[in-house]
């Protein structure tokens, strides 16, 4: 089985410019498919930063990056640790850098993981393994009103209240174990005739939104656009590839702020996948890659 098939490319290849002496960023290494085509444009005085906290994407892009001639630095943290990360390789400006967000194939390819509604699995959803906090922790812990805030907020679903009140009900008597424990309580809390125009569409934003509540997923990212930024040489591009509205939104406002302050100038809108990438890659549909240079 492909580990990831990385969206959009070659757009995003091309969007990046890519000196051949130059230093990279892939904040989102996953199965290192940007990183490899990155890789395969730098001489042996380019170098790479791949950071990722997914232990499991660490060591497949180590195999995938073997053979690479330019310098490779692999560092399992979360991109919001850029800075630090950066700091201690002594690194003061990079000349490109990408955010590919979202969760990757592999993660919802993995039953055992807890991100797929359509496998049963301890509920944990945590991209980062060595973390305490997981799925199962905000299903059995948050109030009502904290449950129904993430799943209006993060899920953008209009029945977060009563699944929110339905998920309380059922923690009198059981804990919540495996994802099917909360399919089979949203299926629960939704009307029959809701169901029926939209199979499995409260499951697909429930589980949106606990997985970006257990990640911290949108909390960090504008700060860490912001850090991409700052480091970034002048003439630098900065490529970010977003796959839900939420995710779309944030980079998109934080784009353009810093572009009225002078410090980027966008390029173009967003770029989307072809429709020949969305046949040969169903999950890339909903994908919008904008880019940004440094000025």
């Amino acid at each position: 089985m492909e580990y990831h098939r990385s969206v959009l490319l070659n757009e995003t290849i091309d969007a990046l410019k890519i000196d051949p002496d130059g230093i990279y960023v892939d904040c989102t290494l996953g199965g290192a498919g940007h990183s490899f085509e990155i890789s395969r444009r730098l001489s042996e005085r380019g170098r790479l930063i791949g950071i990722d906290q997914d232990a499991d994407a660490i060591k497949e892009a180590r195999k995938k990056l073997i053979d690479a001639r330019c310098q490779i630095d692999l560092v399992q943290k979360n991109f919001s640790d850029l800075q630090e990360i950066l700091s201690e390789l002594r690194i003061n400006k990079i000349h490109g850098l990408l955010f590919d967000l979202g969760i990757s194939s592999h993660q919802i390819d993995t039953p055992e993981r807890g991100f797929s509604y359509i496998h049963n699995a301890p509920l944990d959803m945590r991209m980062n393994q060595s973390q305490k906090f997981s799925a199962a922790d905000v299903l059995n812990t948050y109030t009502e009103s904290e449950l129904t805030r993430i799943f209006f907020e993060y899920g953008e679903e209009r029945w977060s209240k009563r699944i929110a009140k339905f998920i309380c009900e059922m923690r009198r008597d059981k804990i919540f174990q495996t994802t099917f424990d909360l399919v089979d309580i949203i299926c629960r809390a939704i009307p029959k005739d809701v169901r029926r125009k939209d199979p499995h569409g409260s499951e697909k934003r429930i589980f949106q939104a606990v997985r970006i509540e257990v990640n911290s997923e949108l909390k960090i990212l504008e700060a860490s656009i912001e850090s991409a930024i700052d480091f970034l040489n002048s003439s630098g591009r900065i490529c970010v590839i977003s796959f839900h509205s939420l995710e779309d939104r944030i980079v998109k406002h934080t784009l353009k702020n810093f572009s009225m302050e002078k410090k980027i100038k966008l390029i173009g809108k967003f770029i989307a996948p072809s429709s020949e990438e969305i046949q040969e890659n169903p999950r890339s549909k909903s994908a919008k890659l904008r880019i940004a240079e440094k000025i």
